[in-house]
């Protein structure tokens, strides 16, 4: 199969669709593999690296488009809809619950759409897991950096000193994201709270962290009482598929104290905090009822030498086999066929069908 990877044009995006190591199992599984120069290099990979390897360096973004398998990392913006075609793969991130548009595009397309946060092996999303992970630790690393002062923060440090009260770190959501930030944020030395609605999953983060975290059933009246007492707020809500529930209203931030900080990891998928809207690594915050928002989509892409690599060794395996396969590697694998969100003009993922139900066919 001929396979295409195009230079990511996000705001800031370093990291690569594939990188050279598996451009190399590609090629010697005798497919073609076209990359658009300098695609690489925001995550440390020349375009040398991966001529070395049998990769076919190209000049323009749409002889990258050209080809049978897209693979990218991040969803296609405006300027890339009209190299979408009917008679092709794309395997990327897309979050379709948070994006109509693009949505309506990819129908109106008829690509194949395969979307990495939904490929699912029983109830893991593999190749989410290793993006949640960098992103939950990114939220503790920028949430702590935009509290000092010089940011506009309130001037706290997350782990106190001695004498002093350490910081508190209020996550919603005990999964991937909410379990490496509450790591992150234990690390430092700070006060954590981790809200969940899973009782089963707070017995499990009891074990894995015991005294040093509180863990709190998750219900409007406790995060009623516990997000004003946040001095760094993490939303680490996750629904695959559909737009996140939206759990801190407008009132609810008016009553954190000022400089205070949120991190919505959950924004790609429409954000679990009324006032959080996108913001992007060129400008990655705002201050709203005097709090700061942080609500960059594409977190990882801050660490695109770890994210590239992390993302590579978990989506490489679903790569070979729409590589070797086409579609019958979605008749062939279960879990690469829950990915499937729109093929042949038709939106095909029950979670997003719920909410678009206008343009299910």
């Amino acid at each position: 199969m001929k396979i295409g990877v195009p230079k990511e044009t996000k705001d800031q995006e370093f990291r690569v669709g594939l990188s050279p190591s598996s451009v190399r199992a590609l090629v010697e599984r005798g497919h073609e593999v076209t990359i658009e120069t300098q695609a690489g290099v925001g995550s440390g990979f020349a375009d040398s690296d991966y001529s070395q390897v049998g990769g076919q360096i190209v000049e323009t973004a749409a002889e990258a488009w050209s080809q049978d398998l897209i693979v990218k990392v991040k969803e296609p913006l405006q300027d890339e809809y009209g190299f979408l075609r009917r008679d092709q793969f794309l395997f990327t991130y897309l979050h379709l619950a948070a994006d109509r548009t693009l949505t309506e595009r990819l129908i109106a397309s008829g690509t194949c759409a395969i979307a990495y946060e939904t490929v699912t092996v029983g109830q893991r999303l593999p190749l989410l897991v290793p993006m949640s992970v960098i992103a939950g630790r990114l939220a503790v690393q920028f949430g702590a950096r935009f509290l000092e002062k010089q940011q506009g923060g309130r001037g706290v440090l997350l782990g106190g000193v001695p004498g002093v009260t350490a910081g508190h770190v209020v996550i919603l959501g005990g999964g991937i994201v909410g379990t490496e930030a509450a790591k992150m944020a234990v690390g430092l030395g700070a006060r954590v709270t981790i809200l969940d609605v899973n009782v089963d999953r707070l017995a499990e983060l009891e074990t894995l962290f015991g005294s040093r975290v509180a863990l709190v059933y998750s219900n409007s009246q406790q995060v009623d009482e516990i997000v004003p007492t946040a001095d760094l707020l993490v939303g680490a809500v996750l629904v695959p598929g559909r737009r996140a529930p939206q759990l801190v209203s407008r009132g609810l931030v008016q009553r954190m104290r000022s400089g205070s900080v949120m991190v919505d990891v959950a924004v790609d998928q429409g954000g679990c905090i009324e006032t959080m809207r996108t913001t992007s690594h060129s400008q990655p915050t705002y201050v709203e009822e005097g709090v700061i928002h942080y609500g960059v989509p594409n977190m990882p892409g801050a660490v695109p030498w770890t994210a590239t690599q992390a993302l590579n060794n978990s989506t490489l395996p679903y790569v070979l086999k729409l590589a070797d396969f086409g579609r019958i590697a979605l008749e062939k694998d279960p879990a690469l066929a829950q990915g499937l969100n729109v093929d042949q003009h038709r939106l095909l993922h029950p979670a997003v069908q719920q909410v678009f139900p206008d343009l299910v066919a």
